[in-house]
């Protein structure tokens, strides 16, 4: 391999001197991860179009250099930064952005991969339509199509594998896949674009995309709803999906230990229960492209809280009508507030709906038996089966706990309750270990496979999916 130096006097006459990055003060937020995992690379390139893209992939290979992808870099799993070799290339994708084509009449939009959601959605907002797969970061679409970002509103639109109409990528030898489709049914065999979703990029570098939109919702009404316990909650979600299954759009479920450090800490947000929590609120809402003259999504969302409390007194403690942006905001703080309260070992998990009430007792069953020092503090999307359980800890009584705590967490999820360790946030080497644990052969073989094919010399990511 040649030096340093020569790799980037070449890189930096393909794609110019600004876009090539070698001093540590440049490469610190390509090294650093927006929450959790930290790196350390040879150099950042900044290619601006999917030829260049290309052809910095020929040169590392040539120099027998790994890359890694980059998007906006808000994963949680930290596969979104190098590892601690130096002698990766982080290929930032966030010059990569000129192209936005909207096909308002088909419902698509093609795009390049280093668009942020953002400003994807403030183009669609100008034809009346959204991108529905929302979170709170603001990612890059490459990036949310390497995670198959899912987020808060899954339960109506799915996640971004259902999205997706199709895909360009670079292969690791660099050969660009043109696969930009926009057909919704196309059953012509394998669907090429879905080995590049939710595979952390290890398997090549997407670099353009066809998506499916929707229509910009035209109302909204939101609710809070404190409820006794986990199962009411389900309760709850089962009665609104009978009478009001098409307007539903997000069921988030936050405890009383993950929802109180909201109100409280240094900038805390308004209660607007003014007494002691439930032991469980609920963050219902109802969208709808209707006007307001035509539906009234409020009086119908109050109407079928009303139903359903008269039926369920003894399990409902509080129904909150308000602003859709008042009730998100709390329901967004909360990882920000658990912050202040210790230590947060976070885990993305996934299990049956119906199982969620007894899978969350099980954990807190398990740690006050064998981890006492690990408070949970869980919410999420349990209108899809996910629940992110946050614990909040004492480094100083948890030292050397972590680990322990977290396989014993997901055997819970995993075997005993026939979930998922990682729900939404993808494979990182975060959790790679547990990849391997509860991943089967047969899956670990299709992988070994495919990289075989795409990227023989194992050049791109940081994960193992085989």
């Amino acid at each position: 391999m040649q030096t340093p130096s020569t790799i980037q006097e070449e890189l930096a006459a393909l794609l110019g001197p600004d876009a090539v990055l070698t001093e540590p003060s440049d490469l610190e937020k390509y090294q650093t991860g927006w929450r959790y995992g930290q790196g350390r690379a040879l150099l950042a390139v900044r290619p601006a179009s999917t030829g260049e893209v290309a052809r910095v992939l020929d040169i590392c290979r040539a120099h027998g250099l790994r890359v890694l992808a980059q998007g906006a870099n808000t994963g949680l799993v930290g596969a979104s930064v190098p590892d601690g070799s130096g002698r990766m290339v982080v290929l930032s994708l966030e010059r990569l952005n000129r192209r936005l084509e909207i096909a308002a009449l088909d419902r698509t939009v093609t795009v390049d991969a280093g668009v942020l959601l953002s400003d994807l959605n403030r183009a669609l907002a100008e034809h009346g339509l959204t991108f529905p797969v929302d979170l709170p970061a603001d990612p890059q679409i490459g990036g949310m199509i390497a995670a198959n970002t899912g987020g808060a509103r899954l339960l109506r639109y799915g996640d971004v594998r259902r999205n997706l109409l199709g895909l360009e990528v670079v292969l690791a030898d660099g050969t660009v896949v043109d696969a930009l489709t926009a057909l919704r049914k196309n059953n012509t065999g394998l669907d090429f674009k879905q080995l590049f979703t939710g595979t952390s990029g290890v398997f090549g570098v997407i670099t353009g995309a066809v998506l499916q939109v929707v229509p910009l919702p035209r109302q909204q009404a939101t609710a809070l709803v404190g409820v006794r316990d986990g199962a009411a909650a389900l309760a709850l979600l089962q009665a609104l999906e009978r009478s009001l299954s098409e307007l539903l759009a997000a069921f988030e479920v936050m405890s009383a230990a993950a929802l109180g450090p909201v109100f409280a800490g240094p900038s805390p947000l308004r209660n607007p229960f003014g007494a002691e929590l439930a032991p469980y609120t609920v963050l219902v809402e109802l969208a709808s492209t209707l006007p307001e003259a035509a539906l009234d999504l409020p009086g119908l969302l109050e109407s079928a809280l009303a139903d359903h409390l008269e039926a369920h007194e003894e399990e409902i403690t509080d129904v909150i009508m308000g602003r859709p942006d008042e009730f998100w905001a709390l329901r967004h703080h909360i990882s920000e507030s658990l912050r202040e309260q210790g230590k947060v070992l976070g885990f993305d998990i996934a299990v049956p709906r119906s199982k969620l009430p007894a899978f969350t007792e099980a954990v807190k069953a398990c740690l006050a038996a064998e981890f006492p020092a690990f408070r949970v503090c869980d919410f999420g999307h349990w209108g899809d089966g996910g629940t992110h359980l946050n614990l909040v800890y004492s480094e100083v009584q948890a030292a050397g706990l972590v680990p322990r705590v977290q396989r014993r967490i997901y055997d819970l999820a995993v075997l005993d309750y026939g979930g998922s360790y990682s729900a939404e946030h993808g494979v990182g080497p975060h959790n790679q270990a547990f990849f391997d644990a509860y991943t089967g052969p047969a899956p670990k073989a299709a992988g070994a496979a495919l990289k075989a094919r795409l990227d023989p010399g194992d050049m791109l990511g940081t994960v193992r999916l085989w």
